[in-house]
């Protein structure tokens, strides 16, 4: 069997770190959810510190509320400074969202006004993040399900310029840009153009759902199901016209056997060899 290309990775989520520990699937690399692993003498980190001897690893949070008016905790910094200085992991992420205000935290990844000032907010603590940890981290595009009516700015061009001033990277969620294209109607091409190539490190794909309501269909973005194919498409498309980028298939909720969530990354596999001629002989 042809050994998987070191450019894709897959979620590492808690049902499945006995096969992982236990088996080593050939697979490029691991994310993990930073927050989950950021008790030093726990047996998830002990876990980790294992699993990171067969995997290069990637720390993905979902808990730095960059877009929050409020400074980043420097508690939850220290936390995951302390993570990323142990495991030394090959991405360090988080969201184009908030979720906090006066030390108080939502369980969600909550929309954004694209207003020059919420730019600046953005920038500041992107900043003071990347100074702390001593490192570049990357910006995820969000899935959303509402807009403000006072945003200024498209969501593309924001993020493009958040890029510009601090100089972090992009991670390219093509899930999210499918879902949030049809919630609010604009194109992805015009999204996907907006953004720098040379900025993107990292790519998610994902599955969605959709849901009726009494106001008509929303696309909601679960992390529930196999990759769509629109999905597909558009990461074959990118791919083919900027190269091969770091892949992970991500799948939280509905979590699936190994063999199926594995088959997933393999086909992510495939089309980076087939449009990435380098990625096929190095492999």
């Amino acid at each position: 069997m042809e050994k998987v290309s070191p450019w894709v990775g897959v979620g590492l989520r808690q049902p499945h770190h006995a096969h992982f520990l236990n088996h080593s699937p050939d697979i490029g690399w691991l994310e993990v959810h930073s927050e989950n692993f950021f008790l030093p003498h726990s047996k998830a980190f002990e876990a980790l510190h294992t699993l990171r001897r067969h995997y290069d690893i990637s720390c993905h949070g979902v808990g730095l509320s960059l877009g929050s008016v409020d400074p980043v905790n420097k508690h939850h910094l220290g936390k995951l400074k302390h993570l990323v200085d142990s495991i030394d992991p090959l991405f360090v992420s988080d969201h184009l969202s908030w979720s906090s205000v006066d030390g108080e935290y939502f369980n969600d990844l909550l929309p954004l006004p694209y207003t020059e000032e919420a730019l600046e907010v953005f920038c500041r603590n992107v900043d003071a993040t990347q100074d702390h940890l001593s490192r570049q981290i990357l910006v995820e595009n969000p899935s959303s399900y509402l807009s403000f009516s006072h945003s200024t700015i498209p969501e593309w061009e924001f993020l493009a310029e958040v890029a510009r001033r601090t100089g972090c990277g992009l991670l390219l969620d093509l899930n999210n840009i499918h879902v949030s294209a049809f919630n609010h109607g604009f194109d992805t091409d015009t999204y996907l153009a907006a953004i720098n190539p040379e900025w993107v490190q990292e790519i998610h794909l994902a599955g969605f759902t959709v849901k009726q309501l009494d106001e008509g269909e929303i696309w909601i973005d679960t992390h529930s199901q196999p990759v769509s194919e629109p999905v597909w498409s558009l990461y074959e498309k990118w791919i083919a016209e900027h190269g091969a980028r770091h892949t992970l298939i991500e799948w939280d909720r509905d979590i699936p056997t190994p063999d199926v969530l594995l088959g997933e990354a393999a086909k992510a596999d495939r089309i980076v060899k087939a449009l990435s001629p380098s990625v096929k002989e190095a492999s």
